[in-house]
């Protein structure tokens, strides 16, 4: 772990801890999830891999095609009631989980200053390059701005948020991304959440609802191709990190809605049959024709049944905001006593 502060009369007010070793360095626990999800049937990645600094910038290009309709509709809530947001919350630090390029971010932050409340973020991101990016635009464009970035995952981010520096705290979870949970890891994750905030404090949820899936197919197949290009970029972030010799020219981006289990899948399907190494993790990984990894889960919501479930967790549901056509959601819990 590593705190560095930046010396300028802006970057003063930045500070970026790191929770992860640096990707150079490999121990015997950095990987380990990529051995099990590769030697096991069928075979998977975690999403997390998805993240090194090429795939959050394809990530944010995602974001902005005419097919991924998930960033715009959920802005378009955040920007009808954020104020609404800041209003019940009062004066409180935002904590965001998978921050990015926080443009959905600056909408809350709007809503706050209008308010005249103090400005403290936390943005949690596993790539410290977009992290600080960001946070310095941020800071240029929000004087009275604080900024306390944290580079690593969500689990050891949470485990790991310093002693609030406002009275009050909001964790923010927006963008869908709780969909990449399978219903055992959301269960683990809403828990994480409950203990990381303090009776009566706020967890703000932005959920993808249930909808066709001539709606949904496209939006991870878009016409450009730059959805195949994050899904490929993948076994390239591995090939870097683990020494790795993947050839992305024979892995092909397949991404359908599985009805049964009411979620979008990303795999990458093997075009013939090879042998793929990952020196630094000693792994020898073979692919049959058309073998697929698994790389992503998007589940889509009823909007009654999440409530539910955060309820049972104690964080009670107490506004509820969607658009016009009800393809999203958004949430504002309370952590009850």
């Amino acid at each position: 772990m590593s705190v560095f502060k930046a010396v300028n009369s802006i970057e003063e007010r930045l500070q970026i801890q790191r929770l992860q070793e640096p990707t150079r360095v490999v121990t015997s626990t950095v990987g380990s999830d990529v051995v099990r999800g590769l030697t096991k049937t069928p075979k998977s990645l975690p999403p997390c891999y998805f993240y090194d600094d090429r795939g959050s910038e394809l990530f944010e290009r995602i974001c902005e095609l005419p097919e991924y309709y998930v960033t715009r509709t959920e802005t378009a809530i955040l920007q009808q009631y954020a104020g609404e947001i800041a209003q019940i919350t009062g004066a409180c630090e935002l904590v965001e989980l998978g921050s990015g390029n926080s443009t959905k971010t600056r909408v809350l932050l709007d809503a706050y200053e209008q308010l005249d409340y103090p400005l403290h973020y936390l943005p949690i991101d596993v790539c410290a390059g977009i992290l600080e990016t960001s946070a310095k635009q941020l800071l240029q464009d929000y004087p009275s701005l604080k900024v306390y970035a944290l580079a690593g995952t969500y689990e050891s981010a949470l485990a790991q948020l310093t002693t609030r520096t406002l009275s009050s705290r909001m964790i923010c979870f927006i963008g869908s991304t709780l969909g990449n949970l399978n219903p055992q890891e959301c269960d683990i994750f809403l828990s994480q959440i409950r203990s990381s905030l303090q009776t009566g404090e706020y967890f703000l949820l932005g959920v993808d609802l249930q909808k066709p899936k001539e709606i949904l197919e496209p939006a991870y197949n878009d016409s450009q191709g730059v959805t195949a290009e994050f899904n490929l970029n993948m076994l390239e972030h591995l090939n870097r990190r683990f020494e790795g010799d993947f050839d992305t020219t024979q892995f092909t981006h397949s991404a359908f809605y599985n009805e049964a289990e009411k979620q979008i899948e990303m795999h990458l399907k093997s075009e013939r049959s090879q042998t793929v190494h990952l020196k630094s993790l000693n792994l020898t990984v073979n692919f049959a024709p058309g073998e697929t990894i698994l790389t992503e889960i998007s589940r889509k919501f009823h909007l009654d049944t999440i409530k539910q479930q955060l309820t049972a967790k104690g964080l009670k549901p107490i506004q509820a905001w969607t658009d016009k056509n009800q393809w999203f959601g958004v949430m504002l819990c309370q952590l009850q006593a």
